[in-house]
């Protein structure tokens, strides 16, 4: 990997475009692409603002050689750590749901699943915060990835049962005469989740730009 990759990667993972970064470097936007593109490199103040900004060492920027950690110290967590954490407790809140669904036919079965999701969600941001930048990109696809199609279900599931005159269960209930209306359900449910992901990657290639 060259000083180009780490600096696409750092401010990919840092969620800003080339224009917003020249802007905090305080350089041209043309100069942040040449920069990613590797037709130049940068100077070595602003390869100290770069550092600075995206609170990695030079070493790292220029060489990516990752900063040794001293015995007393603590090593920033990997922000797929966060990532796994946050859709482990994602999927545990839909499969507790449905089972709970199953067994009572309650709606608390609904609100255990959004608690458990909430906080699944809340760890992963935790993770878009605390960790070192340079792992939060990978972390983020990886987040994204499974749990569009964990975070959507649950919802659509409800406002479907309710449409259809049902109870709010978190899985789609009806069969017999109403089983083209299952149909619909996961056709719309496959729709929501690839054009999400369709999003995602387009937003990515955007942030390349």
């Amino acid at each position: 990997m060259t000083i180009s990759d780490r600096i696409r990667e750092l401010r990919r993972a840092r969620g800003i475009s080339q224009e917003e970064l020249a802007a905090e470097i305080g350089v041209s936007r043309q100069a942040v692409s040449k920069w990613e593109s590797g037709q130049s490199v940068p100077d070595l103040d602003r390869v100290i603002a770069l550092s600075d900004y995206f609170e990695v060492t030079t070493d790292y920027l220029l060489k990516g050689i990752a900063p040794t950690v001293p015995q007393s110290g603590k090593q920033a967590p990997n922000a797929s750590v966060f990532a796994i954490a946050g859709t482990a407790l994602n999927v545990i809140g839909l499969a507790t749901s449905c089972g709970v669904w199953y067994e009572e036919q309650n709606a608390m079965a609904i609100i255990i699943g959004l608690i458990f999701m909430a906080m699944g969600c809340m760890i992963f941001g935790i993770g878009m915060v605390c960790p070192s930048a340079d792992t939060r990109l990978k972390a983020k696809d990886l987040f994204w990835k499974v749990n569009i199609w964990i975070l959507v279900f649950l919802p659509l599931a409800v406002v479907y049962n309710i449409l259809t005159g049902g109870l709010p269960a978190p899985y789609p209930l009806r069969r017999g005469p109403l089983f083209s209306f299952q149909i619909a359900f996961w056709i719309i449910y496959l729709a929501i989740c690839l054009l999400a992901q369709r999003y995602l990657r387009r937003s990515n290639s955007k942030k390349d730009d």
